[in-house]
Order: structure tokens, then C-alpha cells, then sequence
């Protein structure tokens, strides 16, 4: 059924004016740990004007979510096209060529198709995965503090082998953006477009904030006032399964973080604040590499794909990070805006379709109309590039495992989440939770087993079972971690 699927969007793509003789550029802004806290999705306190005006030459994508809420695994399912089931790989730990030597990712694809392939920051989660396959290959690089007393804290750490070796959570330097690496990244990037003028190319800028530490520029700092963030909802889930909830110990693994208890308010607005500059920080790089795309004359060719590797929490339900099958955490922000030249372009409009970071490698095929294509388990909603309203896939799906043995699977319809906590052998249900997201991202009340949610609960569990039959195992190709 999905081969035939990707045939019939194939024949549309032509349809529609798609060939080798005018495949668009491609450029990807890869966001590390970014949710949808931007003003196009209606942020009432993130500053992200380059960002909104993307999404105001483009589709926004309300539903829009990832395979599996922590960076490695998703990252490998985006530009593979597989779902981390498939891949068998769940943790970070585990580079994708150290199992699969011969899955076809997206730059060897593009590169086989002509284009010229630029990888910048962080794209693969691993900088060893398929490092001599991109055109251009530009280092993702370490965090690095800037203040002099905190790096004379680092120097003290050092010497007292403390490990992991990790500074305070945010930073706010006065410098430039491209003393911090999101700015050097930017700065290659533009170095870069300036010399593709006449390549046909797909370019991946990968920008790494907000991930921690916070360590943005002071006048990014500078757009907000810490006490105008108010403190998040500290209540956990009611009835949550033991383990459906993280530690959250990337956070209190910085120096200055409590190693437990809850944060006191204080903190929590300090490290807000930090994430929002943060991510101001990155709408301002997007804008710089906007405006030379335009100064180039390379929009006119060049769709843009804006998207992150998973959402975040930033003290809701007193956790921090991602990390789980919740809807905060796999939920992500995405826009799509097509090339310029493109005469059925769709602009300024929003999409409720449900859609996966999976989809991504199958929809660039049939908008390139690459050759010799691998099957993906995503589906091309380039369909929904031409119609935003419309009618789209029933579901979407996650999974997140906690160690070797217990595995969590997650569905939504883009109302409701139902998540099966199943041993990763035996497929033994050992936990249920139902939420309801119809106008919210948190929910505070596990649903599952109550008499008045029965009928709702059985729907969902049937989504559920399309992805992960009973009778279909789970492939472990590395060691995951809780």
C-alpha cells in the first residue's frame, strides 16, 4: 500500500512540473532542541522575527512530529528516512554506520542526483557519520564559555577531574554572535552560498542552540526581562507510568544545577530566560543566511525546510529536556517555503495535516524527482505543500525506550495521546496512558482505563497497533539508556 502511495505522488510530482531539469536547491535549518516557542506558532514571549517571516512566505506546520524525542536517533531517522524501530538503533551512544554500512542516507542520495551536499554544525548527531560523503563538511564544534570567570571555573574543574566536565547552564557574554559557535556556523554558511552561486546544491545548517548550556550573546539576553516569565505548572501526570517520565540528569549534570529537588523560581526564570535568548540567538543566524540567499539571487531556486530534532521542556511538570514520549517532547516546530520561482507556491498559510520528521527524505525525493531512491518508511506529503487543508495521515508515531528491556510506543491523532509501555521482546503490555491535547500541550491526568474514555482509548490503541503490530519485533542494534 505505501509503494503504491509514493507512485501516485511520483506520477503527481510530474504532474505538477517537477524534473531533472528544474530541481529546486534545498536548504535545511536544522534547530537542536528547539519545541515550537516562536511567534509564528504563537509564542507570547519568544522574540523570533526572522523565523515568523519565513513562515509568513510559507506552510507552518501545526502537527508536525518526531520519531523519538532525543537527538541521535531522530536525527538518523530525518536523513535516513527510516523510523529508529527499523534503524534498531534508540540511544546516542550508537553511531548509524557503525550498524548500517549500506542505508542510503540523504547525502549520499543528493550527491548520486548532482547536487553538491554542505553539512555545517550538527546535522547527523554523530560528526563521524557519512563526514566524507558531504560536498562541504564544516565541524560541528564543542560548547565553549566566553565570561573570564567561567572559564577559570572550567581550568578548576579540570585540575579536580571532575567528570563530566560541564560549566554553568547559560552564559550571557557580551560579543558578538560569532564569538559563540551559532554564529561561526552562520558566517560559513553565508561564506558557502556565496560560492554555489552556479551549483545545484542541498545545504544543512545546523544550529545547536537553544540546547544547553544557554550561552548566547548578551543583547539576546538583553530583548528580555527574566521576571516576565512565569513559572511553569510543576504538576506531574496523574496515574503516568513509572517510567514514562525522564531524570532529566542532562540538565543537573551543569555546575550550579541542584543534583535533586525541584529548581527554586529563581533558577527556573534564569534558565527561561536563557533558552529564550538562546533562541533568539539562532532566529537572528536564520535571518543573516536569509538575507544573503535573497543578495544572491539563490531564493529564486532555493526551497527552505526550517524544523528541530525534538521539543523541550522548560520546566513544565518540574522536568527540563526532552527525553520522553510526551507530546512536548515530540512535537516540533516546521515550516516549509518553496522556492520563489515556483509558479504553484503556497505562502502564509498553516496546516493541521499530521506529519512526521520521517516524511522529510520521501517528500525531497519527489520534489527533486531524484533517482534510484531506497524505500522509506515516511510518506511524501508533497500534496500538502499544494493544499494545506489537506486531509492527511491518521496518525503519527514515537517511541522511546527505557533501557534494553521496556519499550515505549506512542501515537496521536493530533488530539489525543496514547502511549503502550511493552516489554521490547515479549510485546507484555506493562503500562497505559491516555492524554487529552485538544487545546493544550500538557495534559496532568493519564486517562487510560476510565469508563467515560473507553471508546477513545480503543480507537487510539488500534492507531497504535497499525505501527507496532504484536507480532512484529523490535531490532536492538545498541545498548539504550534510560
Amino acid at each position: 500500500m505505501k509503494k503504491t502511495i509514493t507512485l501516485c505522488v511520483t506520477a503527481l510530482s510530474l504532474l505538477w512540473g517537477y524534473s531533472q531539469d528544474n530541481q529546486p536547491n534545498i536548504l535545511v535549518f536544522y534547530v537542536d532542541d528547539l519545541r515550537a516557542e516562536l511567534g509564528c506558532y504563537g509564542s507570547e514571549t519568544a522574540i523570533t522575527p526572522n523565523i515568523d517571516k519565513l513562515a509568513q512566505d510559507g506552510i507552518v506546520f501545526n502537527k508536525a512530529y518526531v520519531q523519538q524525542a532525543i537527538c541521535a536517533p531522530s536525527r538518523m531517522s530525518t536523513l535516513t528516512g527510516l523510523r529508529p524501530e527499523t534503524l534498531g538503533i534508540y540511544s546516542i551512544f550508537t553511531p548509524l554506520r557503525k550498524v548500517h554500512k549500506n542505508v542510503v542516507s540523504l547525502p549520499q542520495l543528493f550527491s548520486k542526483n548532482g547536487y553538491k551536499t554542505i553539512s555545517i554544525g550538527k546535522v547527523f548527531h554523530h560528526g563521524s557519520d557519512d563526514r566524507n560523503v558531504w560536498t562541504t563538511y564544516f565541524e560541528k564544534e564543542p560548547n565553549t564559555y566566553l565570561k573570564p570567570e567561567n572559564r577559570a571555573l572550567i581550568e578548576r574543574l579540570k585540575t579536580e577531574g571532575v567528570k563530566p566536565l560541564k560549566g554553568p547552564a547559560f552564559e550571557n557574554a557580551d560579543v558578538s554572535d560569532e564569538a559563540y559557535k551559532d554564529g561561526r556556523a552562520a558566517s560559513y554558511a553565508i561564506e558557502t552560498l556565496h560560492k554555489l552561486k552556479n551549483d545545484k546544491f542541498i545545504m544543512f545548517v545546523g544550529l545547536s542552540k537553544p540546547h544547553l548550556p544557554f550561552n548566547a550573546p548578551k543583547k539576546y539576553w538583553d530583548l528580555y526581562d527574566k521576571n516576565d516569565f512565569n513559572i511553569p505548572a510543576r504538576q506531574k501526570p496523574a496515574g503516568a507510568y513509572r517510567l514514562a517520565l525522564p531524570k532529566w540528569g542532562e540538565l543537573k549534570g551543569y555546575y550550579g544545577i541542584p543534583k535533586e529537588g525541584d529548581l527554586d523560581d529563581d533558577l527556573t526564570q534564569d534558565l527561561i530566560h536563557g533558552y529564550h535568548a538562546s533562541v533568539s540567538y539562532v532566529d537572528a543566524q536564520v535571518g543573516k543566511i536569509m538575507e544573503t540567499l535573497e543578495n544572491l539571487g539563490l531564493r529564486q531556486n532555493t526551497m527552505i525546510i526550517f524544523m528541530s530534532d525534538h521539543g523541550y521542556k522548560i520546566g513544565e511538570y518540574a522536568l527540563w529536556c526532552k527525553q520522553s514520549n510526551l507530546e512536548i517532547d515530540t512535537r516540533v516546530p516546521l515550516i516549509i517555503s518553496r522556492e520563489k520561482q515556483y509558479k504553484d507556491r503556497v505562502a502564509n498559510k498553516t496546516s493541521d495535516a499530521l506529519v512526521e520528521n520521517v516524511d522529510i527524505f520521501q517528500t525531497l525525493v519527489d520534489i527533486c524527482n531524484l533517482e534510484s531512491a531506497p524505500e522509506s518508511d515516511g510518506k511524501s506529503f508533497l500534496p500538502v505543500l499544494q493544499d494545506p487543508k489537506t486531509k492527511w495521515d491518521k496518525a503519527a508515531y514515537s517511541v522511546y525506550a527505557r533501557g534494553e528491556k521496556i519499550m515505549g510506543l506512542t501515537t496521536t491523532n493530533g488530539n489525543w495521546r496514547y502511549t503502550e509501555w511493552r516489554h521490547a521482546k515479549t510485546h507484555e503490555i506493562l503500562g497505559v496512558e491516555l492524554y487529552e491535547h485538544k487545546n493544550s500541550l500538557l495534559a496532568f491526568e493519564n486517562l487510560a482505563g476510565q469508563a467515560k474514555y473507553q471508546k477513545i482509548e480503543g480507537k487510539m490503541r488500534q492507531l497504535l497497533e497499525v505501527q507496532y503490530p504484536k507480532d512484529k519485533p523490535f531490532l536492538q542494534n545498541d545498548r539504550p539508556r534510560q
